[in-house]
Order: structure tokens, then sequence, then C-alpha cells
């Protein structure tokens, strides 16, 4: 067992932030521990330490001064909840997979797609994916609020983005700036501007600089808007679409699972369908929570058309 001295060396090294004492410490207990002939518990500890340094995840200090601007939020979606087409579906998997054996190309002189351009419009997985990516490689997830970057600190931003690229630096994880077009739109449209074209420059450095393994993703709804020298910074850029109806279908019978009643999700009509992801997930999430509340077991083919239908009123844009 620790001595009282190594338990309050953890305690500080945890709370201080300080990696190498933290490492230290448990690798001497370790070796207290094989000393007195418990080699398995030893061993142990010391594969634990080696996993640690070979993920290099660090300690997540975020910096007081980025409060409001960044949110730690909860990486839970599951690949299996992200219903594209296959392209799609090959090109995230390599991601995953690169990061996982980032090892093998370092020793190759290469690095792991880790600058990711999300495009498409609103609902259709943009979110979802850099989710995905925090929850199968066990990151921490943080979303850049851009649009309140920008109106609360207008005349500082670049300031903001370089705390921001530092804490990209110091505290590995996936980042996604949320609703990119506020900063990267094309530097020569009309009624730009100057303080937006710095800040788009100010990015332009920062991404081209950072050599952390931390994942930069960016989301915008409008690719058409950003400007042409974006495009070479990012390793990869993934496109996204409004399902099409068998996905929209594969949607449904994943939201609803078990709380599919007796019927047929083929024999859902496809003007119920011309919906976004997020919007047909949201109608299952309604009817499973109407089911719920009036102590039904099984979702109706009514009930589930009749939310769809609401869904579908309220966006002018579907017909």
């Amino acid at each position: 067992m620790p001595t009282a001295h190594q338990v309050k060396s953890l305690i500080r090294s945890h709370f201080g932030a300080n990696e190498e004492q933290f490492t230290t410490t448990v690798l001497q207990v370790a070796a207290q521990e094989a000393r007195k002939g418990h080699q398995e518990l030893a061993q142990e500890l010391r594969t634990l330490v080696d996993g640690f340094k070979d993920t290099k995840v660090k300690f997540r200090r975020l910096n007081p001064n980025l409060e409001g601007l960044i949110l730690e939020l909860p990486a839970e979606a599951k690949k299996s909840e992200f219903v594209a087409p296959p392209d799609l579906k090959q090109r995230l998997e390599r991601i995953l997979n690169e990061y996982r054996q980032r090892g093998k190309l370092k020793s190759h002189g290469l690095e792991h797609r880790r600058k990711i351009m999300l495009s498409g419009a609103a609902g259709t997985g943009k979110t979802l994916t850099a989710e995905i990516i925090a929850k199968e490689l066990n990151l921490p997830f943080f979303v850049i609020l851009m649009d309140k970057l920008v109106t609360k600190f207008m005349g500082e931003t670049s300031a903001q983005l370089r705390l921001i690229f530092n804490q990209i630096e110091d505290v590995h994880g996936v980042y996604l700036f949320d609703e990119f077009d506020a900063i990267g739109s094309e530097r020569s449209l009309v009624g730009e501007v100057a303080e937006m074209r710095r800040v788009l420059n100010s990015f332009l450095q920062f991404i081209e600089q950072n050599k952390s393994d931390s994942f930069i993703v960016t989301a915008t709804n409008n690719v058409n808007l950003l400007d042409n020298a974006l495009f070479r910074r990012f390793d990869d850029v993934l496109k996204y679409e409004l399902p099409d109806i068998k996905q929209a279908r594969q949607l449904i019978k994943n939201r609803l699972g078990t709380y599919q009643g007796k019927f047929d999700i083929e024999n859902i009509p496809q003007k119920y369908l011309k919906l976004s992801h997020a919007e047909i997930a949201l109608a299952c999430n309604h009817a499973v929570k109407e089911s719920i509340l009036s102590d039904k077991r099984q979702i109706t083919k009514s009930l589930l058309e009749k939310m769809l239908k609401e869904r579908l009123a309220s966006y002018p844009h579907h017909k």
C-alpha cells in the first residue's frame, strides 16, 4: 500500500495537473509493492502507467478565461447511431483507425487525420460525428461556441483564439468549432469587416502550427461560404446530406428499438420521411415519450406518423 506521503503526493499532482509527479509516484508505489513480493500488483501499476504514456491524454486544465466559450459535453453517441451512406461511414472508420494506430504512422513520419471539416445542412449528423469520435477513442469532447466568441470578444477574438489553441495543445481531446461560418467566410466577401479577416487569418495560422494529437473539427452549414484557403489546412472534408428513404427508415428502426409496435416501418409513407436525421430522431423521441406517459408498451404506426407529421409542419421549407 502507498505511504501517507505518497497518497498526498498523488492528490497534489492530480489536482495540480502535474503529470510527471503523478507518474513518478505511481512507479514508486509499484517498486515498493514489488519489494514486498506483490509482483502482480506491481506489474499492473506499471502497465497502467505505460498505457497512460501511450495515449498521452493530459489532465484537463480548462483555462478560466475561456469560461462560457468552451463547453465540455458528455460523449455518449454510439457508432451504431451513425446512419449515413457507406462511403461516409468508411471515412469515419478510417479516421478512428488512423488514431488508434497513430504510433505506427509516426514511426514512418506520418500523422493521423485529426483536422476535420464537416459540412452539410443542419441536423444531418455533424455534431454526432464529432461526439462519436470522442466516444470511440475515449477522449473528452469540447465544443467551442463560435457565435459567443465573436459577439462577446469582438476586437479581441484573435487573442481568445490563441487561448483556445493553447487549450487544444494542453488538453488532449476532440474540439468542435460549431457554426464555423462565424469566422470562416470568404475573406473577399463584400462588407466583411477587417476584424473578421484578421480572425480568419489567425485561425489559419493557429491550425497550421498546431502539432498536438487533439482533433480539431469544424462544422459548417454552408461550405460554399468558406474561404478557399481553409481547405488545404484540413486532413479531411466530410459532406453530409439529408437521409434518403432507406436511411430514414433505418434511423427510425434504431431509435424506436424495443418500443416499435407490430407494424412494418417500410409502410411509413415517404412523405413523412423528408426530414433531417435530427428531426427524425426528435419525432421518434416524442413518440417514445407519449407511449410511456400513456402507459403503452409499444408505439403504433399512427402515433409515429403523427409525430413525423408534426415535425414536418414545424419547418415551412418542407413540402
